[in-house]
């Protein structure tokens, strides 16, 4: 066992908050570690086993961060950054053990859940890493069920867990797919949600409940429609705008316009399938042509054999193209 030794020295900080009433945070630490943890003055002292010391230090910055971005820390998030970081820690050698993954393949992992992982599980998707890590803007264009925007939340929450990002901003053109919104029940956010929905479906699994509900609460993570994004500028955010086929050019321009420094943006959408009135031209088509050589700009096509989804989409989806093109 190597035994190591360390001082975290805690600059501009309320230590009364980050103890905890009766220490009650510091207690939860220690009782969650083996290693010795000692907090004397401004000046946390630990000692234990070298990989174990590597996440307490993970667990003190965390803290440190969320008190010097809010002010204040909970107990609750002494608990959520604890569970986030022992079940981090835990993943790696789990990951090689069960599924005999070689170091290369591990550093693919975009994101860690609880017990599982989010990784590329074809070559377009790992294609798909590859450029939202070199380029800023990056559209991802293809059928459904090829993991477009999954793996666009799993890239946006794994910078903001990276402090790559201070904020995620998840966005879908609310278009009337069939059906009028004034005829739905319900206030506007009512009337809206469901378009929304599978956005907030992805971010669930990935974050827990708790911890995902503070982050909107605090709008480190919003859910909108695209026409909210209109006269903002969204700056050190990762941003995503699903369903890009139903956005029209007007829209595309205004959204792609909003990104501020320090951002990255994901574009997803299925130019098979849009819903907007046949006079509108798709925002989704028309960028293709605007965008194709401007540089740190990239665009990513998936095809059928993407698919993971049930076994049964890919069989589905052919069978509609057959029959569009009797």
């Amino acid at each position: 066992m190597n035994i190591t030794e360390k001082k975290i020295v805690l600059e501009g900080i309320d230590l009364i908050n980050f103890s905890g009433i009766n220490e009650e945070n510091l207690n939860h630490i220690k009782d969650s570690f083996e290693s010795t943890i000692v907090l004397r003055g401004d000046t946390i002292f630990l000692k234990g086993e070298e990989s174990e010391i590597k996440n307490i230090e993970k667990v003190i910055n965390e803290l440190v961060f969320l008190q010097k971005r809010h002010g204040n820390i909970s107990s609750k998030d002494v608990s959520l950054v604890l569970e986030l970081i022992n079940s981090e820690a835990d993943q790696s050698d789990k990951i090689k053990e069960k599924f005999g993954y070689s170091h290369n393949e591990i550093k693919d992992i975009i994101l860690f859940k609880k017990n599982d992982f989010i990784k590329p599980r074809t070559g377009n998707q790992l294609e798909y890493l590859k450029k939202v890590k070199e380029n800023d803007i990056v559209f991802a264009i293809g059928p459904a069920g090829t993991g477009k925007t999954y793996l666009a939340v799993a890239f946006a929450v794994a910078a903001l867990k990276n402090k790559e990002v201070s904020r995620i901003v998840l966005t879908r053109p609310a278009v009337e797919a069939g059906e009028s919104l004034g005829f739905l029940p319900g206030n506007l956010s009512e009337k809206i949600d469901p378009y929304l929905r599978p956005l907030y479906d992805a971010l669930e699994e990935m974050i827990p409940f708790e911890k995902l509900g503070s982050y909107i609460e605090k709008r480190i993570i919003e859910v909108i429609p695209l026409a909210y994004m209109r006269g903002r500028t969204i700056n050190n955010a990762f941003v995503i705008l699903d369903e890009a086929q139903n956005s029209t050019a007007l829209q595309m321009k205004m959204f792609l316009t909003r990104l501020g420094p320090s951002s990255k943006a994901i574009i997803t959408g299925d130019i098979t399938q849009i819903d907007l009135p046949k006079r509108e031209l798709s925002g989704l088509v028309q960028i293709q042509e605007i965008l194709k050589n401007v540089e740190d700009i990239s665009f990513l096509y998936f095809e059928k054999s993407d698919i993971v989804r049930h076994k049964l989409v890919k069989d589905i989806i052919h069978a509609y193209e057959k029959y569009q093109g009797q």
